[in-house]
């Protein structure tokens, strides 16, 4: 498990490989990874919206940027924790992933943002 704390925001993840599968006469490479926000601060905080890096081994890096996770724009009292699942495809087995949350503090309306730690996608099939 990957872990960071910015902020007093911790951000712990955890990738798997899911499988491969056909698409276009070419394989792709199917990852999920769970996310667990975790608010350590002694302020309320919202996640409002991310930014994701993905980086694959063998093609360009891709860049997603959005509202909220999965749908939500989750509010995190002192102490609170916020756990989603979501995933990737690549077109190689190896690649990486970084980012960063949009946070706000509701109360003074003061944006900020947490570091999205960089965790490894890999297959199993291929790890050395």
């Amino acid at each position: 498990m990957i872990e960071q704390i910015t902020k007093g925001i911790k951000i712990s993840i955890e990738s798997n490989f899911e499988g491969t599968f056909y698409k276009d006469e070419c394989i792709h490479y199917a990852f999920s990874y769970e996310v667990v926000i975790e608010n350590q601060s002694h302020e309320v905080a919202q996640l409002i919206a991310r930014k994701w890096d993905i980086m694959e081994a063998l093609n360009d890096n891709e860049i997603v940027i959005g509202e909220g996770v999965v749908g939500e724009k989750p509010i995190l009292l002192p102490g609170d924790r916020h756990k989603y699942n979501s995933g990737c495809v690549l077109k190689s087995p190896f690649g990486a992933m970084k980012g960063s949350y949009l946070m706000v503090n509701p109360s003074n309306s003061k944006q900020f943002k947490v570091t999205i730690p960089t965790f490894k996608l890999s297959a199993s099939f291929a790890k050395n």
